[in-house]
């Protein structure tokens, strides 16, 4: 019997067999998943009216000291993505540029625009709302007034080139500041592992990670959890079942007034999740497994075991852009 004929014939029983247990266990999570969750998009809203020279401009200033009072802070400063950072300065709280830390864990601004609201309170409605900020917020960047701020680009050769490019005007507003800065953050769209698996692909995740995936929805962390970001798409209250006592951040109260808005936050994305710790809106928990397991029982009234926090953190790990995906 020839070695290409016994190929064949195994080959035969293989098929004849019918998927794995392994694959028929994959592809049915998969269904239930792509019920509730949707692949990143290619492109974030308003990136449509996007123009390369735009871009160029804003990725400048994201990188510029030039709008801090010390000239030494950035935006990239705490929402750090050089080094293939995960958008994020991975502190509980971001020093300003006197040298002390703020209320609020810094978000990620990977995907940022693809959220329905900007900040954890959802103060600002856009990405480019959101970066006129804190540039003038005394905590962080500290500038006195936005004027200061456009005199300083104007006075800078390179910049009013680069504004006369990209607006065809070499007037610089701060309005166009922003708008450059906003420009930039919506390239900023990550690729992961889970979206070739919501794409068909079950060979993109581990078992491992799928089980971790099972879990999450069985779970019901899909209640505030879901859409493309996992997240980022409505206010939910820190503390809903178990009350949360680690700050007294009153969160979207702050902004309305409204009693109904106490301990209201917008649910972030889980997107990236892995690399942009410390978490929750104080930064209070630098552990993703332990940060799991309290928003279980706060949240769901769900009391999770060490091993199933452990199966769902490695579902996690999926949802890391693959440029910054740990490599093993």
């Amino acid at each position: 019997m020839s070695k290409y004929f016994v190929l064949i014939l195994a080959a035969l029983f293989v098929l004849s067999c019918g998927p794995s247990e392994d694959i028929v266990y994959k592809q049915g999570v998969q269904k239930q998943a792509k019920g509730m969750f949707q692949v990143i998009p290619a492109k974030m809203p308003g990136s449509e009216n996007d123009t390369a020279e735009l871009v160029e401009l804003g990725k400048k200033l994201y990188f510029d000291g030039i709008l801090s009072k010390n000239k030494e802070m950035s935006c990239n400063t705490c929402h750090r993505i050089d080094e293939n950072k995960g958008g994020v300065d991975n502190l509980p709280t971001s020093p300003g540029v006197t040298g002390e830390p703020g209320t609020r864990n810094s978000p990620t601004v990977l995907n940022a625009g693809f959220q329905f609201a900007q900040f954890w309170d959802g103060r600002a409605k856009d990405l480019k709302e959101q970066a006129k900020g804190p540039v003038l917020n005394p905590a962080e960047m500290n500038m006195p007034d936005s004027m200061t701020v456009v005199t300083r680009i104007q006075d800078s050769p390179e910049y009013v080139a680069m504004f006369e490019k990209a607006f065809g005007s070499s007037e610089v507003t701060y309005d166009n500041v922003a708008g450059a800065i906003a420009a930039f953050e919506r390239t900023l769209v990550t690729h992961d592992r889970f979206d070739d698996f919501l794409n068909g692909n079950v060979d993109a995740m581990s078992r491992g990670e799928v089980e971790g995936l099972d879990l999450f929805i069985k779970k019901a962390c899909t209640t505030c959890h879901n859409g493309p970001l996992l997240g980022g798409n409505m206010f939910q209250k820190m503390g809903l079942v178990k009350p949360y006592t680690l700050s007294n951040d009153q969160g979207r109260y702050e902004v309305t007034k409204n009693e109904s808005d106490r301990m209201m936050f917008k649910v972030p994305t889980l997107r990236n999740v892995a690399i942009t710790g410390p978490y929750f809106h104080d930064g209070k928990v630098a552990d993703l497994k332990e940060a799991t397991k309290m928003m279980a029982e706060m949240q769901l009234a769900q009391t999770l075991t060490d091993e199933e926090a452990a199966k769902i953190v490695k579902f996690f790990g999926a949802m890391t852009d693959k440029e910054r995906e740990p490599k093993m």
